[in-house]
């Protein structure tokens, strides 16, 4: 069952957000050469607790931590590893949920560590656009296929990079993961209607090479876990947004920074419009 949220409802679920965007704005000055995956974790946990919130994803299914720490090939659930050090050069995503109040929001972010090479940016800049192309097509009226085709065309007809299906994005609150289920691949003019009220993520995984992915088990035995790499061990990009629809367009719930959002969705019409998505 899909509900569509009130405005009190939309407004915790903001409140929420502006936690986690706190964590992201944080690691913004935060992640550099020799830090652990750990640290991250200790600072997000410290971080959502001192302020008000819970992070939803300790506890999850026996999961531990309050974030997802990937680096590099790795696509998504690694756990916050403390041997895992952060080098010059390394593409970092960190995914968290939060809670605050009883209201959910959901947030990915990926950051270069030190000096990334020109083909890592190249990556993080094509993955960053076509989660902002997914949000400008997220009006209602439109489908699902809407969002889904413009990330898809985006990223891999126009820049030949691999778009992950088997991970996709997902409605939100009261609980972490509600329906709809939001594909970041499909057709244009198929799919699900959207309407007015509806809260979700976008979230889309870009790999350099194949769309295919591969389990890799954490080698812990104290804590045993399976995350995602790319099946072909190319370099993955993460970027991700709680958003909601409203009659006034989309709403970014967990923004970090309103005047870039407004700046990337100016570009995302544009580039819409231009290619007739």
């Amino acid at each position: 069952m899909i509900t569509l949220k009130s405005e009190r409802e939309i407004k915790g679920m903001r409140e929420s957000g502006k936690v986690l965007a706190g964590v992201h704005l944080g690691l913004r000055d935060m992640i550099k050469p020799g830090l652990t995956a750990y640290d991250i974790e200790v600072f997000a946990n410290d971080y959502i607790l001192e302020h008000g919130a819970t992070p939803s994803e300790k506890g999850f299914e026996g999961y531990k931590y309050a974030t997802c720490v990937d680096v590099n090939d790795e696509v998504a659930h690694g756990t916050p590893r403390r041997n895992l050090i952060l080098k010059d050069g390394d593409i970092v995503k960190v995914d968290m949920t939060v809670n605050k109040d009883g209201y959910e929001s959901d947030s990915c972010w990926s950051y270069a560590v030190g000096t990334p090479s020109q083909q890592t940016k190249d990556l993080m800049d094509v993955t960053k656009k076509s989660l902002y192309l997914g949000i400008a097509q997220s009006v209602v009226g439109n489908r699902l296929g809407d969002i889904g085709f413009a990330i898809q065309d985006f990223t891999e007809n126009k820049h030949d990079y691999g778009d992950v299906r088997d991970l996709i994005g997902h409605g939100i609150q009261p609980t972490m993961h509600e329906k709809p289920d939001v594909m970041h691949y499909g057709q244009k003019g198929k799919g699900l209607r959207l309407k007015a009220g509806m809260t979700i993520t976008i979230e889309p995984m870009i790999n350099e090479g194949t769309w295919e992915i591969a389990d890799r088990e954490v080698k812990d035995v104290n804590d045993p876990w399976i995350y995602y790499v790319s099946a072909d061990g190319s370099w993955s990009a993460q970027y991700e947004h709680t958003l909601a629809i409203t009659d006034d367009g989309p709403k970014i719930l967990t923004s970090q920074d309103a005047e870039e959002d407004e700046k990337m969705l100016a570009w995302a019409r544009d580039y819409i419009k231009k290619n007739n998505y």
